[in-house]
């Protein structure tokens, strides 16, 4: 007995243990308890930071700060954002916010809460399909709205109203339905004062509007029934037409729209992206306050004249890594005040005389990846190039003919100019010893006299008027 109760004692202390697997249940649970309360702790602490004054501050999304004339600009474009950050974000609430290229998909009433001085928005190029009425609610300041390129279909007069100094609202390639949930926008859009809301943004639907512009559709159309009620065949075989929209005569295909066709950004500097549009000619209506256009990686083949002549604010023009061939002479005319222009890579051969003598303060041209011929027509660029010392330019080789293929176009000039005043003075030394080819001072002053007009001639001593 004394040798087995000790077994004894120890089988009934395993016996009143729980099972290990009820044990390891019991230790996870405490760590998933444990684990509950750091994720919680971790979502108060996401949602905010505390500071040692007792304020909360909201993480500051990856968004650039700059100033200029006094404004702040807050730079979020491109940082995948699916909802607005707070105004608490930054050091001061900004008077320009730039949201364009994100993911944001609704506008909720209240997102701009802390905006008050906010006096440019640019919403672009993200996916909002939703607008709420209340959502710019107390920006009175605003000026400039950029909604372009997003999903929107329809958009109250009510959520425009909050802003009274709404001067510039940009509305195109957006799906908007023109039904009867349009109409208010379509009025306001279509009062004359407001010619700068919306001018280019069109119909998507229904079939009998689609490509209209909201500013001259009919608003009377947009209440009428979407569809023709089904009628019967016609007995007598005539065409049943849908008469809800009056026919309108297919347009002639044009020029593609800038606005429509690439991207516009008015802060900080107004700018044109028109990148790798696959665009084969200069889209028309460019907006004549942008500074800065890049129409590279594009299929143009041509510049025809005046095909610029709206771009009078240019500084800067990007035509590189095209198929360009031939460039009119008038084609850049009206760019009085471009400073940059980048021609290279292109299928250029030489310029027409004249084609650059509206470019008074050109300071930079790009001239490399084409494939110059150095023959005399190639003379005019480098001769203007001699006459505005200050434009710094490159790229400028011979590639053909091939014996001056990688050869300096200027050093080909320079030894032509040098060949032929060497031929010219021979050609003088020649006519000073050939008596035929003597010409008196007399000779030669009548020679141009001649020539001159007849106001521009000198008196003549005598003239003589016979009377019959």
């Amino acid at each position: 007995m004394r040798v087995t109760s000790p077994l004894l004692l120890a089988l009934l202390v395993l016996l009143l243990l729980p099972p290990p697997s009820q044990l390891r249940k019991a230790g996870q649970g405490r760590r998933l308890k444990v684990g509950r309360r750091l994720l919680r702790r971790d979502r108060v602490r996401g949602r905010g930071r505390q500071g040692r004054s007792g304020d909360i501050r909201h993480q500051v999304p990856e968004c650039s700060e700059y100033s200029d004339s006094e404004d702040l600009f807050v730079d979020c474009q491109g940082r995948k954002l699916s909802s607005i950050p707070t105004a608490l974000s930054w050091s001061r609430a900004p008077d320009h916010l730039l949201l364009a290229r994100n993911r944001i998909r609704a506008l909720h009433d209240g997102a701009f809460s802390g905006f008050e001085g906010l006096r440019s928005l640019d919403l672009q190029q993200n996916r909002i399909s939703v607008l709420e009425e209340g959502v710019f609610l107390g920006l009175i300041h605003l000026t400039t709205l950029l909604l372009q390129h997003n999903r929107l279909g329809t958009l109250s007069e009510e959520a425009l109203i909050p802003m009274p100094a709404l001067r510039y609202l940009r509305l195109h390639d957006n799906p908007w339905s023109c039904r009867c949930t349009l109409d208010s926008l379509v009025r306001t859009l279509q009062v004359p004062s407001n010619r700068n809301l919306g001018n280019h943004a069109r119909c998507a639907e229904p079939v009998g509007l689609r490509g209209r512009k909201l500013r001259q559709v009919d608003p009377e159309l947009l209440c009428l029934e979407l569809e023709p009620p089904s009628d019967p065949p016609d007995p007598h075989g005539e065409d049943q037409r849908d008469s809800t929209y009056p026919l309108q005569p297919i347009p002639i295909r044009g020029k593609p729209d800038a606005t429509t066709s690439c991207h516009t950004y008015l802060f900080p500097t107004p700018r044109l992206d028109c990148r790798s549009r696959d665009l084969a000619e200069v889209p028309a209506d460019i907006p004549g306050d942008m500074v800065h256009m890049d129409l590279s990686q594009n299929s143009l083949r041509r510049l025809k004249a005046r095909d610029f002549v709206e771009a009078r604010s240019l500084r800067s023009l990007n035509l590189s890594d095209n198929n360009l061939e031939d460039m009119d002479t008038a084609s850049l005319s009206g760019l009085l005040h471009l400073h940059e222009l980048d021609l290279s890579n292109n299928n250029l051969h030489f310029f027409h005389y004249g084609v650059l003598e509206d470019l008074y303060f050109l300071s930079l041209l790009r001239l490399g990846g084409n494939p110059w011929v150095c023959d005399y027509s190639i003379h005019y660029l480098v001769y203007w190039l001699r006459l505005h010392p200050g434009v710094t330019h490159s790229g400028l080789l011979c590639h053909s003919p091939p014996e001056l293929r990688g050869k300096s176009v200027e050093d080909y000039v320079h030894s032509y100019n040098r060949a032929c005043s060497q031929t010219e003075h021979s050609q003088t030394e020649y006519g000073q010893t050939d008596p035929e080819l003597w010409v008196t001072s007399m000779e030669l002053q009548e020679e141009l006299e001649e020539m001159e007009p007849a106001h521009l001639r000198g008196p003549q001593k005598y003239h003589v008027t016979r009377l019959n």
